[in-house]
């Protein structure tokens, strides 16, 4: 399996599609790992060489509990890759890292696809009350260390919504939601301490100078559907796009949708 090495952790990454083709680097959801994208690779890499990797505490990463950039990590994948640019798609934490990339190093972005993510130094956004609620119940798991119980719950959360549940989808569904977060169970322990951008990119976002496709799923919380419309509008030029049907990771659950919006959106711009 290949992995590569780089500042106290073994990143885990796979690639599909012709190499000769322009490169997208894949970088997924908190919640889940490389896994989130298999229902979408096979369609994008028809015309572009995809890339993906674990970020450290997922997947089939390994890592120490080290001071790291998720920047450098990401660059480092490419490098490796010999890939000079790419179109960066990125999912939760994977979109901020995605936009901090595109602030601290233009040179190496072709263009952005940000999915239910915030930029650095985002302030705070009050909850509804029954967010508030679920969220105090992670920190409960959290303090108990107990992780079966806090990897499940926000697989939950985040891959349900918080005004649905798993009655609400069918049980292939359920189970792959799950199944994404299981995987980083065994990572519970572990404390790499990632770096932040600095200054962060709440203020800088009108720097910004690759197209960029914002997108967010109708049945996200309440703090990501305003950060969805504060990257639309900060964002020159930004294009954006609603998934209905789809809470955190439209990608899953609804994979032709958000395949065709995102292919349809790569031709435009000639990405």
């Amino acid at each position: 399996m290949p992995h590569h090495d780089v500042n106290g952790a073994s990143l885990y990454f796979e690639t599909d599609g012709d190499p000769a083709n322009p490169t997208l680097l894949l970088m997924h959801a908190g919640v889940a790992q490389l896994r989130m994208w298999d229902p979408v690779v096979g369609q994008l890499a028809e015309t572009h060489h995809v890339v993906r990797f674990d970020g450290r505490g997922c997947g089939q990463t390994e890592t120490q509990n080290v001071e790291f950039s998720p920047r450098a990590d990401a660059l480092a994948i490419l490098d490796h890759l010999d890939v000079l640019k790419a179109v960066l798609i990125g999912c939760s934490r994977g979109g901020t890292v995605a936009i901090d990339m595109a602030l601290e190093s233009p040179g190496r972005v072709r263009g952005l696809v940000v999915i239910g993510a915030a930029p650095s130094g985002f302030p705070d956004v009050g909850l509804t009350a029954r967010e508030d609620e679920m969220f105090d119940e992670l920190d409960r798991a959290f303090a108990d260390r107990d992780w079966e119980t806090l990897n499940r719950r926000e697989a939950a959360l985040w891959g349900f919504g918080p005004l649905r549940t798993e009655h609400d989808f069918n049980p292939d569904f359920v189970e792959t939601v799950y199944e994404l977060n299981w995987a980083n169970l065994p990572h519970s322990e572990e404390r790499p301490a990632p770096v932040p951008l600095e200054p962060p990119a709440y203020d800088r976002l009108s720097d910004i100078a690759v197209p960029v496709l914002v997108t967010v799923g109708d049945h996200d919380i309440s703090e990501v559907l305003v950060q969805f419309e504060y990257l639309a509008t900060a964002i020159p030029g930004a294009d954006a796009c609603r998934f209905p049907d789809a809470a955190h990771l439209p990608s899953v659950e609804q994979p032709d949708d958000f395949a065709r919006v995102v292919t349809a959106w790569l031709t435009e711009h000639e990405l």
